[in-house]
């Protein structure tokens, strides 16, 4: 790349050194530095303005040795000096934000897994992937969370989208995510974990300084048991979009009977919880996912159709089923979500006899 600026250069001299008195090509030799600073650091600009420098005296000497370095030729000296100098200035400071931003972003990426820690491939009989697609082109992490968790006779997950955006959403997930992974395996009936998670997010708004954002703040989840022994899934649905199973390329929609409020209303609801039960067979796929897929929009404003997508694909592997999701859905909305997307794949096993 720095042969473009030197190449620059040399033209420039010997362009002007041949060309009539009245054509003057000095000035261009600014280009130099200025391109090379788009792509090197200080070190590479600060040389390639030191050689306009150069070549703006050379030019001087070959065109007026009657009169060496007329106002004319110090006058463009001097702005190569000051373009020079500002364009090392400019990436001094930009090596600096550079060097920020990698800070930034390995907090981001340490948080993520801390908060969004990866899913097991396998899981008992389940074979899992999931996908975390963030709105904001720097982010790593917003209130999209999901998790899993092995009891005794099977496998608990969640998938869940927090109310808002930003670090107060963060803390939210975090919360929840810490309150699951320390429950799942303790309660004994998925009802009792629900109440138990409702409690832990109405506790935490009404904690000093939080009292503010109580009925604002609120999760939408669904959280799912699947028992190992049984072909079957348990799951309650507080306020989310409805999980959806691909079985034999058709698609079935676990549209809860018994709704619930989201996560944090309870005090306000007083909800009664209710399970849910469906079918969950050997080869299924179980998609989870939150509401920042189903609410992407194309050009013309068209929401992404999923349940028709997802009927088209032969891909059975949870993998590779998320990676053909995920490409697919970024088409649609051309390269950028408006809003966080999370999806967890899961997929059942033969149970080892």
């Amino acid at each position: 790349m720095v042969s473009i600026p030197i190449a620059l250069m040399v033209a420039v001299v010997v362009i002007d050194v041949l060309a009539p008195p009245d054509i003057h090509l000095g000035p261009l030799l600014v280009a130099a530095p200025a391109i090379t600073a788009s792509f090197a650091g200080p070190w590479l600009t600060g040389l390639v303005g030191a050689l306009a420098v150069v070549a703006q005296a050379i030019i001087a000497v070959l065109r007026d040795r009657d009169e060496l370095f007329s106002a004319n030729h110090q006058a463009q000296i001097i702005a190569l000096i000051l373009v020079g100098s500002s364009l090392v200035i400019f990436c001094v400071l930009r090596e600096r934000r550079a060097r920020e931003l990698t800070q930034v972003r390995y907090v981001a990426e340490t948080a993520q897994r801390l908060v969004l820690r990866p899913l097991p491939k396998h899981i008992g009989p389940l074979r899992l992937a999931s996908l975390y697609l963030a709105a904001e082109a720097e982010a790593q992490i917003g209130g999209d969370l999901y998790a899993a968790a092995r009891t005794s006779s099977g496998t608990r997950l969640i998938v869940g989208d927090v109310r808002g955006k930003g670090m107060t959403s963060v803390g939210d997930a975090a919360l929840l995510l810490g309150a699951f992974r320390a429950a799942a395996h303790r309660q004994a009936t998925l009802i009792e974990l629900v109440a138990y998670l409702d409690g832990s997010v109405c506790w935490n708004l009404a904690e000093p300084g939080e009292t503010d954002q109580a009925g604002e703040t609120f999760i939408t989840a669904a959280i799912v048991d699947i028992p190992d022994e049984d072909v079957r899934i348990d799951m309650i649905n507080c306020g989310h979009p409805p999980p959806m199973v691909l079985r034999n390329g058709r698609v079935t929609t676990l549209d809860a009977y018994h709704p619930a409020p989201p996560l944090g209303l309870g005090e306000l609801a007083q909800p009664s919880y209710h399970l849910d039960t469906f079918k969950f067979e050997v080869g299924d796929l179980l998609l989870l996912y939150t509401d920042g897929v189903i609410e992407a929009r194309d050009a013309t404003g068209a929401f992404y159709p999923l349940a028709e997508r997802i009927t088209r694909w032969t891909e059975s592997h949870p993998d590779a089923f998320l990676h053909h999701l995920r490409r697919d859905l970024l088409d649609h909305v051309g390269g950028r979500l408006g809003d966080d997307a999370a999806l967890i794949a899961i997929e059942r096993l033969p149970t080892p006899t």
